[in-house]
């Protein structure tokens, strides 16, 4: 067993938060093949041109249900285009009738704990890790990976896994062979801060 097994969640997710703060940088914007994306997400990434937090959006957002993702939305936090990758995107509404729509759920962390607005979140939605259906973000469960190097060509190098079902994600974690999880890597979204969002966006998350 690595230290890194050994380590508790709360000290695990800050070594993640560390490694992603290097690794994803050089890893950049990584389509399904592991090709840096056409949208050139790295010119989005912390820009704050005229003091405009980093994930300003104008995205028009109901919230009472899913909206279509089309090809003209944009993650705000990395600019890929969450259309082209069914099988990792989710939104989020605000209860001012904004919202964004993002490529992967690690997107959705970091946006989640650094929101460009006050207005509270209303809604959210992500998509299954296994059955790629897209659920309720609140009422989802996520798996908490945080070793990088386990996966290839993983969008944006590593996310966290989203499971409608609780039984589904603990049943995850004996599938993760690159690190010992245990049933305490498996958070809500309510759950997420910015150390968490970290582990997977690090550097991309704005200024403190």
């Amino acid at each position: 067993m690595t230290r890194l097994e050994r380590e508790p969640f709360a000290r695990r997710r800050f070594l993640g938060a560390l490694a992603a703060g290097t690794g994803v940088g050089v890893a950049g914007c990584l389509g399904n093949g592991g090709a840096e994306s056409e949208d050139g997400g790295d010119d989005h990434a912390g820009d704050g041109n005229d003091g405009e937090h980093q994930y300003a959006t104008s995205l028009e957002h109901p919230g009472d249900e899913p909206i279509e993702f089309t090809d003209d939305q944009h993650c705000p936090v990395c600019n890929m285009t969450p259309a082209d990758y069914p099988q990792w995107q989710c939104q989020l509404a605000h209860d001012d009738g904004t919202g964004a729509a993002f490529d992967t759920p690690g997107c959705l962390f970091a946006y989640y704990a650094v929101p460009p607005t006050d207005a509270p979140v209303a809604a959210a939605w992500v998509t299954d890790f296994e059955t790629e259906a897209l659920v309720d973000a609140f009422e989802a469960h996520f798996v908490v990976v945080t070793d990088e190097d386990a996966v290839t060509g993983e969008v944006m190098g590593l996310n966290p896994r989203p499971f409608a079902d609780r039984d589904d994600a603990v049943a995850y974690l004996d599938e993760w062979e690159a690190e010992e999880l245990t049933e305490e890597d498996v958070v809500s979204l309510e759950d997420v801060d910015r150390e968490v969002a970290a582990i997977y966006r690090g550097n991309r998350l704005p200024d403190e």
